[in-house]
């Protein structure tokens, strides 16, 4: 296995340190108008102009062929992006951006671990460790602290 280019280790990073200040700016968004459902609309409508511009730029359109071909769990991913976005509008601004992220976080570890350990969702198998779990275990007990302390 080749070791990734470090701009390769630096996007997750980033864009997991965005995730936060998504839910705060989404939580504000929230607040100016009033509803919740709105605000996870205009986050979403804005990236879907953002990336169409991208789409359309780098001409990478899919064919109806290709549309046609996918299955509904394809489809699901929307789905799943329209639930964070909503929650951290709803959920972030109530129990603060740390304990927030702390839950995020160890939601996205348990479900990692779940998909690489059976291969699910087109991810490699990698069965899941005595360290692993421990790893995960000890995660939650970091949310623990952060609400209790």
């Amino acid at each position: 296995m080749t070791t990734p280019a470090w701009w390769l280790l630096c996007l997750p990073l980033i864009a997991g340190a965005f995730l936060p200040l998504q839910a705060g700016i989404n939580g504000q968004l929230a607040k100016q108008v009033s509803s919740v459902l709105a605000a996870a609309l205009i986050s979403f409508a804005v990236g879907s102009v953002a990336l169409l511009a991208l789409v359309m730029s780098q001409r990478e359109m899919p064919g109806l062929a290709a549309l046609k071909g996918l299955t509904w769990w394809h489809w699901s991913g929307g789905l799943l992006g329209a639930f964070f976005i909503t929650t951290a509008a709803f959920a972030g601004p109530r129990i603060g951006a740390m304990l927030f992220m702390a839950l995020v976080l160890a939601g996205q570890l348990a479900m990692a671990m779940t998909l690489d350990h059976f291969g699910w969702a087109g991810f490699k198998e990698a069965p899941a460790t005595l360290g692993k779990i421990a790893g995960l275990l000890l995660i939650l007990a970091g949310v623990w602290m952060i609400r209790r302390f």
